[in-house]
């Protein structure tokens, strides 16, 4: 329900375009605009035809919150296993991945593929924007919607979001154990048209303002299978986001290929959560310097260690990314 609600402050009067919408015993309200003081004003504004967006995203904002909190409080009555790692934002977590294995996957294939096309484009958006990609996110739908070519932008620009796309439906159907060989052939297709250096680099390489320094090229095969390794180890021990985002961050510090590692990286990420039925996330734009903060943090680690001190921040951030990602794309 939408109505206009006066709040009486000192006598006077103030109006507000208000929503709310019963879910059981529970009432949930959100302001969406204020008014003005007075009855008139009030009236005046609702005439904006801004009012109608912002009443169609109050909506969806109480929607997603009853369902988020209705999925959250299925979870909070099993007896989760506490993790070091994901701490308070656990719950969260397994909320999104209830949802997605018990509602989202029981949609229909053509509902769940232009729920899945819809993630799709913000991920490829975000991802490549995050790497210095200067096409809009407007412009980034029309492409991959559309097929409509933005203007002014290189083919590189064009090439890189395509090609996001088409890996990511790939890493959906693929069923295979992560290997040098899966690895390296994702970079190979989102490499497609951009760059023609195939393979692990042979070269050395300068990450730029990166505190660390990438692993030597005689020794990236070597680092890249004893994080294979690692990974295997520790597939029955961490919590699959917790192994997920450290082998990105693993993977990001070794820099195996000359372009395109935190794409790459991103999206592998994405190929484990997904492969154990959890969902898929975007790490956006917007929280870049976050994320960049976070990893350098972790950057502390070598290989083979796993430090909470140095992890907490990059995992307590990978978490509300999932959390902001699912709830506003998946429902």
């Amino acid at each position: 329900m939408v109505y206009i609600y006066k709040k009486v402050i000192g006598n006077k009067p103030y109006y507000y375009l208000r929503a709310s919408e019963r879910k059981g015993n529970k009432v949930i309200i959100k302001d969406l605009a204020y008014l003005g003081n007075s009855i008139e004003a009030a009236r005046k504004a609702l005439n904006n035809p801004r009012f109608k967006d912002r009443i169609r995203k109050a909506y969806k904002t109480i929607h997603n919150f009853i369902e988020s909190n209705h999925y959250l409080e299925k979870v909070n009555s099993l007896k989760l296993k506490k993790d070091i790692f994901l701490d308070k934002k656990l719950p969260e977590v397994e909320a999104c991945k209830l949802h997605y294995n018990l509602t989202f996957k029981k949609n229909e294939e053509i509902t769940k593929r232009e729920i899945l096309k819809n993630f799709i484009i913000e991920f490829a958006f975000n991802t490549t924007s995050i790497e210095g990609n200067t096409i809009t996110s407007q412009e980034a739908r029309n492409l991959l919607e559309e097929g409509l070519t933005p203007k002014n932008k290189t083919l590189r620009e064009i090439y890189d979001l395509q090609n996001t796309e088409k890996v990511f439906f790939d890493i959906i159907k693929l069923n295979e154990e992560l290997t040098n060989e899966v690895i390296t052939r994702i970079h190979s297709a989102l490499m497609e048209n951009i760059d023609t250096r195939r393979g692990y680099r042979t070269t050395d390489v300068r990450v730029i303002k990166a505190k660390f320094k990438a692993t030597p090229a005689p020794y990236v095969l070597i680092d890249m299978n004893l994080l294979l390794k690692w990974y295997l180890e520790n597939k029955g021990k961490l919590h699959p986001l917790v192994l997920a985002t450290v082998f990105h961050h693993k993977f990001e510090k070794i820099h195996p290929f000359m372009d395109g590692n935190g794409r790459v990286g991103r999206m592998l990420l994405n190929y484990m959560l997904i492969k154990n039925n959890y969902p898929p996330l975007i790490i956006h734009k917007k929280t870049r310097t976050k994320y960049l903060n976070a990893l350098r943090l972790a950057d502390q680690n070598d290989l083979n260690h796993v430090r909470r001190e140095n992890y907490f921040k990059l995992l307590q951030f990978v978490a509300d990314e999932m959390v902001n990602s699912y709830w506003n794309i998946f429902l």
